[in-house]
């Protein structure tokens, strides 16, 4: 997993989206499904990260879940460990609400341009002067938050201590010294405090301010001297402070500011951009921001919300208790919840009218799989599952105009690349299928998919209006049929036993304005 900083390497300025999914088959999950799982969203629902680079991390946990148990259980546990933990918890915020404050000083420094001596900022991604201000207010960001987790009582749970641990480890690396100080020019290069220790070879201190008493001090001392030997008679009537001064002061600031951003500061800024140490304990700090953020989730929801428990089996499982859409839900305490139970059963068949919570429920159980294993809590009352090595989600898509093959064969490329990705610990979420053909053809290459997946041994879950094809599915015992319930017209969202045979088209007509009345009223109008 590449680290956040990493992720910038070519960036202009950081930015907090860097990562993307895997292809197909390589990560949990890809371009096409985070899309349709809507995992924007998602991030934006359960973001209560403080700093840019904890905001970062989450959105990368999002792209990139993990696959190892162990690695989950975990994070799980750091994240219990915060919360139950009031003393750790508010040092953790404190840390990290003082980095927020600060850490743009460092982006600067590492992504700033320089504007020249006299520029001047007229945008946040520009750096005044010669950047001594600057730099100091970067290592201050580092020192400040760095040295503060090294306060940190060691925690119960192995995740906290491992990112602790590698704080310590930076505390013991070369950038390290070089952000701490002194830095000097050496004819080998820059060097730290302790690479010069014992050696007598000619150096130059960086000190970090265009004021240097010591060189003005050796300046005014030479003044002194020439001035000393010069007979009386041979000295000029204007006097010498003034012809001395005058050059003085106007080569000194060019001089030394340029030669300290030329060969310390832009060196340093490209030893840190450039360090693997520093981008390792910047992860750190974006990691115990997302560990807050997902307390913050958990404490600010009006809903229950749980740890998932993981099953380990070699097949995919779920089974929720009223759980809930995180998104959708958030802010609706009148938001239905509902149970779900995958077990010896791969495949769901949910049938229903339009707008009765099909697609919905489908988000649902997908968000919930990836919040689980990102170590978020996810609204509902219990969840049970097992990791999952794959989660994807299939729309119908539109035909593009290059690929010459229609709606139909657009669509069955994309069902091939996942049924050839899966495995028995998949989830796999098909929203209707075999769109842009004939019904026959239609019914005939739905059931071919849909008991692949099933010989598979996959979790897979249907959504579609076809209720002839669960009916086929279902009398060869390969499918278990659920509906969404309506009563009086109206969705109740719950998913009930049962397969729905009516669709409720005419009342989505007259609810936008559009049914046969209504087109009868327009043309009228129209005469």
């Amino acid at each position: 997993m590449k680290k956040i900083l990493t992720t910038w390497a070519e960036a202009e300025w950081p930015f907090i989206k860097s990562t993307q999914p895997f292809e197909t088959g390589d990560g949990v999950i890809d371009g096409s499904g985070f899309a349709t799982i809507e995992v924007d969203k998602l991030f934006t629902a359960i973001n209560h990260a403080h700093t840019f680079t904890g905001q970062a991390v989450l959105y990368r946990s999002l792209n990139q879940p993990l696959t190892q148990l162990d690695a989950i259980q975990e994070k799980q546990a750091a994240v219990a460990e915060i919360r139950a933990n009031a003393q750790l918890k508010t040092m953790l915020e404190t840390i990290v609400q003082n980095a927020a404050v600060h850490e743009k000083d460092f982006f600067l420094l590492l992504f700033g341009e320089y504007k020249g001596t006299l520029g001047t900022m007229h945008d946040g991604h520009e750096i005044e002067g010669y950047g001594y201000v600057l730099y100091r207010k970067a290592m201050h960001f580092m020192m400040t938050w760095v040295n503060a987790a090294q306060t940190l009582e060691q925690p119960k749970s192995i995740y906290l201590h491992q990112l602790l641990a590698r704080v310590t480890r930076f505390t013991q690396t070369r950038t390290y010294d070089l952000m701490k100080g002194p830095v000097f020019i050496t004819e080998n290069g820059i060097q730290s405090k302790s690479e010069r220790q014992g050696r007598f070879s000619p150096a130059v201190l960086f000190v970090p301010k265009i004021i240097k008493p010591v060189l003005i001090a050796a300046t005014f001392v030479f003044y002194w001297l020439l001035t000393a030997v010069v007979p009386v008679d041979m000295q000029p009537e204007i006097p010498n402070e003034a012809i001395f001064l005058t050059p003085f002061l106007l080569l000194y600031f060019p001089l030394v500011g340029g030669f300290d951003r030329d060969n310390c500061i832009k060196p340093l800024r490209k030893i840190y951009k450039e360090c693997q140490d520093v981008a390792d304990v910047l992860d750190v700090l974006g990691q115990l921001d997302e560990l807050l953020s997902f307390v913050s989730e958990a404490e600010n929801s009006v809903h229950d919300m749980v740890l998932p428990h993981f099953i380990n089996a070699e097949r995919h499982q779920m089974h929720l208790e009223d759980a809930k859409n995180p998104v959708l839900s958030q802010h609706n305490t009148q938001y239905v919840g509902n149970d779900l139970h995958l077990d010896n059963e791969k495949l769901l068949l949910i049938t229903g009218p339009n707008s009765g919570g099909k697609t919905a429920l489908s988000k649902t159980i997908t968000q919930i799989q990836l919040l689980a294993q990102i170590g978020c809590y996810v609204p509902a009352r219990s969840v049970s599952l097992t990791v999952a090595d794959h989660i994807f989600y299939q729309v119908p898509e539109i035909s593009h105009l290059e690929d010459g093959e229609g709606r139909f064969g657009t669509e069955l490329k994309r069902t091939k690349a996942i049924f050839l990705a899966t495995t028995a610990k998949s989830l796999v979420v098909l929203d209707e299928m075999s769109e842009g053909t004939t019904f026959e053809e239609k019914m005939e290459s739905s059931h071919n998919v849909l008991n692949g997946f099933y010989r598979k041994g996959n979790s897979t879950i249907l959504i579609t209006h076809n209720h002839q094809l669960v009916d086929l599915l279902v009398k060869e015992g390969i499918g278990e049929p659920k509906q969404v319930e309506f009563a009086n017209e109206a969705p109740t969202y719950k998913l009930i036993a049962g397969i729905s045979r009516v669709s409720h088209a005419d009342r989505v007509a007259k609810k936008i304005g559009f049914s046969k009345e209504d087109i009868e009223h327009y043309l009228e109008d129209s005469k």
